[in-house]
């Protein structure tokens, strides 16, 4: 199977977003979606979302399924947005369970915030696989970034979330609740022992010193050979030293607040108050 993948970036998040459909057929998937938010006045926008809608409507597509590669602390995901208006199931790896409970407790969310995953309609686990039409979807759990982290494989493309970078860029910190650099080289090896022709999709992109253009296409063999943190037979010991102290120079990702908050909850917002509005909590030293 050859997956007919269409990308979305957004500049502001630096996430591309993915249209992936059967090669002859009208069944689609997507992945790892983007809701727009202006932190500063607390606005949402669905732009971005309007434009993977209108591209699915316009292409003649079907959604099977909104999949997520992990819970993103760098954007909001719109996925209830798109299954309003597109349909399709929403998936992500059942240790999302782990993530709810971490975070469950440091926004105080108490009872009434479930930590069962039951926001999405499906948890994915390790070896289960779901049908995009003709088209099978393998789930990989690919913990390291977190521990809820899946890549996707699918025909000849794997979309890895933010395990990898391009590989002038490298790979993704681990120093989130969870996260852990040993595991994510193991998992990262994991990937790598795909046909070096296996197409990986990333799930952001920084551009990276002396690049032009944003990217987020390579393959197995480019990851192989050129990985900056991973390439040309890095060692496990010399990539948790590495990982580890860069981690360590790190701040939050500017939208971690809000987007933790939102995305623990399948993209929902949280329950309005008696004036009708949602509210999110800022804990003060918290992170």
């Amino acid at each position: 199977m050859y997956p007919r993948v269409h990308a979305f970036f957004d500049e502001a998040t630096n996430t591309a977003t993915y249209v992936v459909a059967e090669p002859e057929g009208s069944a689609c998937a997507i992945i790892d979606s983007v809701l727009d938010f202006d932190y500063a006045s607390g606005a949402t926008d669905t732009r971005s979302a309007d434009a993977v809608i209108n591209f699915v409507r316009t292409q003649g597509l079907q959604l099977a399924w909104i999949l997520e590669t992990h819970v993103h602390a760098d954007h909001l995901s719109a996925a209830p947005y798109l299954q309003e208006a597109l349909g399709g199931r929403l998936a992500i790896g059942e240790n999302i369970t782990l993530v709810q409970n971490t975070f469950g407790k440091v926004f105080n969310e108490g009872t009434k915030f479930a930590r069962d995953g039951s926001q999405f309609d499906r948890l994915l686990t390790e070896g289960d696989s779901v049908m995009i039409g003709q088209m099978r979807v393998q789930a990989w759990h690919t913990p390291g970034h977190t521990p809820a982290c899946m890549t996707f494989v699918i025909g000849d493309a794997a979309f890895v979330g933010d395990t990898l970078f391009m590989p002038d860029y490298g790979t993704a910190r681990c120093d989130f609740p969870g996260g852990s650099a040993a595991v994510m080289y193991d998992s990262i090896q994991r990937i790598l022992a795909l046909p070096d022709e296996t197409r990986i999709f990333v799930c952001h992109d920084y551009k990276a010193p002396g690049r032009d253009a944003f990217a987020w296409e390579t393959t197995v063999g480019a990851q192989k050979a050129l990985n900056k943190h991973v390439g040309s037979g890095q060692s496990k010991d010399a990539f948790v030293t590495m990982r580890e102290s860069r981690d360590a120079t790190l701040a939050m990702p500017r939208l971690i607040i809000p987007s933790l908050q939102i995305n623990m909850r399948a993209g929902q917002m949280p329950e309005p108050e008696g004036n009708g509005l949602s509210y999110l909590k800022v804990p003060l030293n918290g992170f």
